[in-house]
């Protein structure tokens, strides 16, 4: 055989091992002996996301120790079974195949089913020497243009490993689901602490291999794990899944450029190999495209943005360890300086021009609304840092008369309700729910009081409570639950209704419900 010719077919081959590419039975078996493994691979737990109207993703990551940096597997490939069915016995298999799971994507799977039948219920498995994983269940989208009567969106984030447990993973697959939207902090970074109720692997998660560590160790909770395989999420990083506070190549240690687009490089790897994303969204080093939209019908459009890869150095004594700034600093209103960079605020604004959903919905990591202290501060890492970003968007769906706009978010540890306007107290033009945080500490009663007195235009608030976001949305209103745990520090904690609000159709503000 021609060496070059081998030479290429040996580069193809590997290629295609690194991209997750499913491979022909032959290549299989000249490819790779069957592996043997040393305990249970599944302890990672099965997912599914990015639905659309014909196809899902699969997804798992084969975890045999997840306290180990090598998650107890040798760096052999391992070949992985899929299918996928009509039923949840899995007798009506529709879809069925194998790919590899390669050390070099940390052992993950990333498979794009195509060719299902839109807005139904599938259930899915995979298989690995011998082994089975559990039994997941995912939904496709609607077809597009479909005049779709009601979807339910589960959305959290923050949730910190050591802070309490995750009862409100529990209580979201108990409320059954059509799609999980998590908008960040998904893992915590730090090294361990004796602070809190339970306790990680001690390293600081600083390199592909402890960012490896820390998420299989997250996802062996089996709440975590139940809540990932009743329905299709759609996901969005924050700041910790890299280093507290980051934006653009920056922490607030102020590390080196360079040094730190290292870390953020092995840290958006780790995250691909821990998601339900597609292919499309496979890092590059440092970068990772991760805004996107997802359309339910008719029904909803779902943008999620991302406003931590691409944002201005922070606003206003930017090599301080601290958040807060005065709010006359001119810097923060710039109009040159922006949260989510020019290039997505201009796939944003066409995303505002085009939609053709009843109900828009914004996922994003933080809170939009202004906050400012009674000393007259405002964050400068969040949108308040970037003000002129915020009145643009606001500026975007006045402009293109974007049906419904409804902000999401999470990041501070607290439910907050409220409208956004382009003036305080203006006419309203989206209204915002930030659904609390799973696990991660919030603020003081006095605190979150005082906020809303000095910034009326925040309707509700509660730091004490951790919990999550439910989303009813019909044709006619979109109404919003704020699930509140009695106990986060308890496992089985109840939850209860903490607060309900209502967004009807053509009537920007929201109303206690």
């Amino acid at each position: 055989m021609d060496r070059s010719y081998a030479s290429r077919r040996q580069l193809l081959f590997q290629a295609a091992i690194m991209a997750g590419a499913a491979l022909s039975p032959a290549a299989w078996t000249s490819a790779v002996a069957q592996t043997r493994l040393p305990d249970y691979p599944f302890k990672a737990g099965v997912a599914s996301g990015e639905p659309l109207p014909d196809g899902v993703v699969l997804w798992t990551r084969l975890v045999a120790d997840p306290q180990a940096m090598d998650a107890g597997l040798s760096p052999a490939p391992v070949r992985v079974g899929w299918e996928i069915a009509e039923d949840e016995g899995l007798k009506k298999v529709v879809r069925r195949g194998q790919v590899l799971a390669v050390a070099e994507a940390g052992h993950s799977v990333h498979v794009e089913v195509a060719g299902l039948k839109p807005d139904r219920a599938y259930w899915y498995r995979f298989t690995a020497a011998g082994h089975a994983s559990p039994v997941g269940r995912t939904r496709t989208a609607p077809e597009p243009g479909a005049a779709v009567e009601r979807l339910r969106i589960a959305y959290g984030s923050c949730q910190k490993w050591e802070s309490g447990y995750y009862a409100a993973h529990a209580h979201l697959v108990k409320d059954d689901p059509d799609l999980i939207v998590f908008l960040g902090d998904y893992i915590y970074e730090k090294a361990a602490t004796d602070e809190g109720v339970r306790k990680h692997p001690g390293v600081i998660a600083q390199d592909l291999a402890s960012y490896r560590q820390r998420y299989a160790w997250y996802k062996a909770d089996p709440n975590l794990q139940a809540a990932h395989a009743v329905a299709p999420w759609a996901v969005m990083w924050d700041d910790h899944e890299v280093s507290n506070d980051y934006g653009g190549d920056q922490d607030r240690s102020n590390p080196p450029p360079a040094l730190f687009l290292k870390r953020r490089a092995a840290a958006y790897q780790a995250y691909y190999e821990n998601m339900p994303l597609r292919r499309s969204t496979k890092p590059v080093g440092p970068n990772m495209q991760l805004y996107r939209t997802l359309d339910w019908g008719r029904l909803a459009r779902l943008t999620l943005i991302d406003d931590r890869q691409y944002r201005a150095r922070r606003s206003c004594d930017a090599q301080s360890k601290e958040k807060l700034i005065p709010a006359a600093c001119a810097e923060r209103t710039d109009p040159k300086r922006s949260m989510l960079g020019e290039q997505q605020e201009s796939w944003l604004q066409a995303q505002f021009a085009a939609t053709p959903a009843r109900w828009n919905f914004l996922g994003q990591q933080t809170l939009v609304n202004e906050v400012i202290t009674p000393d007259q501060r405002v964050s400068n890492d969040g949108w308040d840092g970037y003000a002129q970003t915020r009145r643009r968007i606001l500026e975007g769906w006045r402009d293109h008369k974007v049906s419904n706009p409804v902000v999401l978010g999470g990041d501070v540890h607290c439910f907050f309700a409220g409208d956004l306007s382009l003036e305080p107290g203006g006419k309203p033009i989206a209204s915002e729910f930030v659904g609390g945080s799973i696990t991660s500490l919030g603020r003081s009663r006095e605190v979150v009081g005082g906020m809303m007195i000095v910034n009326p235009q925040i309707k509700f608030g509660d730091g004490q409570t951790r919990g999550y976001g439910r989303v009813d949305l019909s044709k006619t209103a979109c109404e919003v639950t704020f699930r509140g745990l009695e106990n986060a520090l308890l496992p089985d904690s109840p939850v209860r209704d903490l607060a309900k609000f209502v967004v009807e159709d053509g009537e920007a503000g929201l109303k206690r419900a």
